[in-house]
């Protein structure tokens, strides 16, 4: 408790345009290096940019839906930067006139609301990629020039697992606004750390450290973690701390030296000579903000208040976009919106996660309204809970619906009590200690009998008729 973190967050957003930033060059992430340039990502004397007008509209989007106050007048500016994967040996961002400024994101940390400041959303193009082999570096240059946003935030953050939870909120509003795919993997969401640590009660901010490559929302909060506890080393040791941009090693869980922190001195920055200033209307700004879709908290918001869900469930339910419409098909067609809400959290995401996708990638033939009808079969009693899970893994492997499935293997349940008290009565003789828990009282006693019966039935029993079937035959007993 002897320091206090200070943390400010960098966010680089790719935009998903067809064609980048500044000229008519593809975007598609995974072709063959250097296969999608031209003259002016390439920075060749005499090519001039002209900025893509999706990607204007898309990041004003952004910046309204972060609570920005989107700038009427705006500009390009040169950013002098000296490495490989840019040729043209400049970045052309933003610095002085950025498209917004002054907005913020509402984050939950252990049940209570903390609003972080966002300093400001400007436009700026990508580098390429530099590949670092044995003795050589390779570049490739299909990502320089592909459109970008930098997301910066106030140093409002105070801990790791808070800006982790930043980066969970951020990258859930911006999914739900469809100008990104966000995916880490790939490289369109990175993120850069700034950390300081300060005496308890001091006002000053520390030397600022920049962390990078970090792929992760963990290996975010983890490389804060460890600038925090090796900072406070430094400066217990009666050391000074320098301004730097350190690595994060994943292997290792270490940071280490990158170099020492440009600042915009360094940047030369001046007026990008090629690119008028833009002058937004306030009609173009407006037309924007009332097509904004609904965020995230305004879905869930609904969900509890339309569908009768609990918080938690609607929190759940619409962390992704594409998940949130999937469940809401169901729950509007569906009789009981919370069996229905129990399905979408439970079995669904349980074969999800065997298949290593969300919810709305399950292949289930007729979706949500399929889903419907297994939900519906077994809450009549057609079909065991037991049954419909497995019902639902086998409706996912094959393609084929619940009915085809439940007769092709006559799955069916035994609603019949002359079928099932022969079950009964193996599973009393078979389980005597249990039989005598539930005589004694111990209410536990009988549900475990109960799954023993399900398990001879290999499922098929109703669960019901069997409760009633050792109620009666052990009472009389």
């Amino acid at each position: 408790m002897k320091y206090e973190t200070v943390i400010g967050l960098e966010v680089h957003l790719h935009l998903n345009t067809r064609t980048k930033a500044f000229c008519g060059c593809s975007t598609e992430f995974g072709n063959k290096p250097n296969s999608q340039t031209c003259p002016v990502c390439l920075g060749f004397p005499g090519s001039l940019p002209v900025y893509n007008k999706t990607a204007l509209d898309y990041a004003i989007k952004v910046a309204l839906a972060l609570n920005c106050q989107v700038q009427e007048y705006t500009k390009f500016d040169r950013k002098n930067y000296y490495y490989p994967d840019l040729p043209k040996n400049y970045q052309i961002s933003q610095y002085d006139l950025p498209l917004s400024l002054a907005g913020f994101l509402d984050i939950e940390i252990e049940g209570k609301n903390k609003r972080i400041g966002i300093t400001r959303v400007h436009m700026e193009e990508d580098a390429g990629k530099l590949i670092h082999k044995d003795s050589v570096s390779l570049v490739d240059l299909n990502r320089a020039g592909v459109p970008l946003l930098e997301i910066v935030s106030e140093p409002d953050i105070s801990s790791p697992e808070e800006a982790r939870e930043y980066l969970s909120t951020l990258k859930n509003t911006l999914e739900y606004l469809e100008v990104s795919d966000c995916d880490m993997e790939k490289g369109s969401l990175r993120c850069d750390a700034n950390i300081s640590i300060r005496l308890r009660g001091e006002k000053k901010l520390g030397v600022k450290i920049e962390l990078k490559n970090m792929n992760s929302f963990k290996a975010v909060r983890d490389a804060l973690a460890y600038e925090e506890e090796r900072q406070a080393r430094v400066l217990d040791d009666g050391e000074k701390l320098v301004q730097e941009t350190r690595l994060w090693d994943e292997k290792e869980g270490a940071t280490v030296v990158m170099r020492t922190k440009e600042g915009a001195q360094d940047y030369r920055y001046f007026p990008e000579p090629d690119l008028p200033p833009f002058m937004l209307t306030k009609s173009k700004i407006e037309e924007i903000r009332s097509a904004l879709p609904e965020s995230p908290k305004e879905k869930r918001m609904r969900f509890v208040k339309d569908y009768a869900l609990t918080e938690s469930d609607a929190k759940r339910l619409t962390v992704s976009k594409k998940d949130a419409d999937f469940a809401e098909g169901l729950l509007k067609i569906s009789k009981d919106k919370k069996v229905a809400a129990n399905w979408l959290i439970g079995p669904l995401a349980s074969v999800a996660s065997d298949n290593i996708c969300s919810i709305s990638k399950l292949k289930i033939n007729g979706g949500a309204a399929e889903l419907n009808n297994l939900i519906n079969l077994e809450r009549s009693g057609v079909i065991s809970n037991l049954v419909a899970k497995a019902v639902l893994s086998e409706m996912v492997k094959s393609g084929k619906t619940s009915a085809e499935i439940i007769k092709e293997k006559n799955l069916g349940q035994i609603s019949d009590s002359g079928q099932l008290e022969s079950i009964v009565e193996k599973v009393i003789s078979a389980n005597p200690k249990s039989v005598a828990d539930f005589k004694s009282g111990k209410g536990n006693a009988l549900m475990f009998l109960v799954g023993q019966a399900m398990k001879r039935s290999q499922g098929k029993a109703n669960p019901k008729v069997l409760q009633d079937l050792f109620k009666r035959r052990l009472s009389n007993a």
